[in-house]
């Protein structure tokens, strides 16, 4: 039987498909359960901020906010409005806009705290206990999603509205490197390594980042923005960026292929396309389920995992040949338990652990016992995808919502799964499997 979290109750982490939960979040029950396994503790990083009233409410927030849920509405979707259409400001809540991110081979946590700022959390080296990092700089403005830079050691690359800052880690006597022309003055504060803004790749007049995905081996970075007619392919090195124009307006989601063979483009009128990275050459495909709300890539690239706006069934792409062949067929991936259990009309999100083993999935509304849960899926990869129910994550404080989350792959024991609840917190899930346990 799937684990399902009881109201009250609070999910801790998975060890071999049995969620574990407690009557709150404390770190002796954190070491007791997978602290021992993996030799760390991932604390929740609250969200308690003061945000100062504001006299222009479209400049800011009208009232001093405490509390995540609005903050990260205002965050995410506010300003977003002037960009888009009115049929189109019904699909903002359900933009999958990346808002927190995990370094890639060091737990590191970045995730954006307010509108021009982001949280940088440092579990390693000792770095329990330490207080967050705060990055803020004036062209860090309308920060909206945020990915870490592949094989760059520590860089971090934030779309906001303009262009895409980059920062990196900066040590004693190895200060980071600045693009000339680059005003980096407003730096970090918090304590721990100094972060600097070493580059701004500026976009196309004032547009929003709405979109933002790097190559895996770190050379490009793709961007889009909802109120531009192209996609932009920047080669990080030279700073320089290559719109790609197909008529590729109101796009909402970028994704790379692990392999770089391939890449992903989804539009919210409910098309995608598939491009091979070759010739750049594409493919247009069309969804009768709504709009493609999130994506995700398997470990050998060959096979793209899609939710639709309209459905409780995931869409996988199979490409049959070897790239650059854009020849590929859709096949459908049933979640039957979630369409019986929680009366759903649809996925808001999904994450793909790296190594294809586990899958998290939210959903919009449901009824009042499954409302606002995670559903976590073990999959086997063969032929087809097979997803099998785990169980459900319950967030902390009343009446929790999932507004984003994103997996980290470093641990041979299993992946973590960082969730951003609308009750004022970030906390990580280990999800501790067998088969690594054993291994």
């Amino acid at each position: 039987m799937p684990s399902f979290p009881h109201p009250g109750s609070v999910t801790v982490c998975e060890i071999n498909r049995d969620l574990i939960t407690a009557e709150n979040l404390s770190e002796d029950q954190a070491k007791e359960t997978y602290g021992k396994v993996l030799g760390v503790v991932f604390s929740p990083i609250p969200y308690q901020l003061d945000y100062p009233a504001s006299p222009h409410p479209d400049r800011g927030v009208e009232l001093p906010v405490n509390r995540l849920s609005r903050l990260l509405q205002a965050v995410s979707y506010g300003p977003l409005k002037s960009l888009l259409g009115p049929d189109d400001v019904k699909l903002l809540p359900h933009v999958d806009l990346k808002c927190v991110s995990w370094h890639q081979k060091k737990d590191i946590l970045a995730f954006i705290f307010a509108r021009n700022q982001v949280t940088i959390r440092d579990y390693g080296d000792s770095g329990e206990g330490k207080d967050p990092c705060i990055l803020m700089n004036d062209l860090q403005r309308e920060a909206k999603l945020l990915e870490w830079r592949p094989n760059a050691g520590k860089t971090l690359s934030v779309g906001c509205k303009g262009g895409i800052c980059i920062w990196s880690a900066s040590y004693p006597g190895n200060t980071a490197c600045v693009r000339p022309g680059v005003n980096s003055g407003s730096q970090s504060r918090g304590s721990g390594v100094r972060w600097t803004l070493v580059d701004f790749l500026r976009g196309h007049g004032d547009e929003q980042i709405s979109a933002l995905s790097w190559s895996p081996d770190g050379r490009y970075v793709a961007s889009a923005s909802y109120a531009s007619s192209s996609f932009t392919i920047w080669d990080f090195a030279q700073g320089v960026g290559t719109p790609i124009r197909r008529g590729l307006g109101r796009i909402s989601l970028l994704k790379w292929s692990p392999t770089r063979d391939y890449f992903f483009a989804a539009k919210f009128d409910g098309t995608f396309y598939l491009w091979e990275t070759n010739t750049w050459t594409s493919e247009l495909w069309s969804s009768t389920s709504g709009f493609v709300t999130g994506a995700a890539w398997d470990p050998n690239g060959r096979m793209i995992l899609i939710a639709f706006s309209e459905s409780l069934t995931l869409g996988s792409v199979h490409f049959a040949t070897k790239p650059p062949s854009l020849d590929a067929h859709l096949l459908p991936v049933d979640l039957p338990e979630l369409k019986s259990l929680t009366n759903s009309g649809g996925i808001e999100k999904i994450a793909w652990d790296a190594t294809g083993e586990r899958l998290a999935v939210s959903y919009k509304d449901g009824n009042e016992v499954y409302k606002g849960l995670i559903a976590i899926y073990d999959v086997k990869r063969a032929t087809i995808i097979t997803p099998s129910l785990i169980g459900f994550i319950r967030g902390p404080g009343e009446d929790p919502k999932p507004l984003t989350f994103s997996f980290h792959d470093k641990y041979k024991q299993g992946p973590l799964l960082s969730v951003v609840w609308s009750t004022g917190s970030c906390v990580t899930y280990p999800l501790l499997i067998r088969s690594h346990l054993l291994a």
